[in-house]
């Protein structure tokens, strides 16, 4: 997987309809596989995001998420996205 691939992955992952938390929990997973390849670098921004991200999609076993816990996933995930690009750009 290449840097660009990855980040399409991810982004449409991002743009999936369905609930927020199993496309976060995806997206989450594409980019740990493209860190361990290579194909994009680990920063301690991204890792701070990603961090972020955890907390905000904990729940205690069958409960869903509720909508605060949800935008804040849709938001830390734009920035991670936005991040991704601008890593592209460098």
């Amino acid at each position: 997987m290449t840097g660009d691939e990855a980040r399409a992955a991810f982004r449409e992952r991002l743009e999936a309809r369905g609930h927020v938390v199993d496309n976060a929990r995806e997206a989450v997973a594409i980019l740990e596989a493209a860190f361990a390849e290579g194909a994009l670098q680990r920063t301690p921004l991204l890792d701070q995001m990603l961090a972020d991200l955890m907390v905000a999609l904990e729940q205690d076993e069958g409960q869903k998420l509720g909508g605060k816990s949800a935008e804040a996933a849709r938001f830390i995930l734009r920035a991670i996205d936005r991040e991704l690009e601008r890593q592209a750009g460098t």
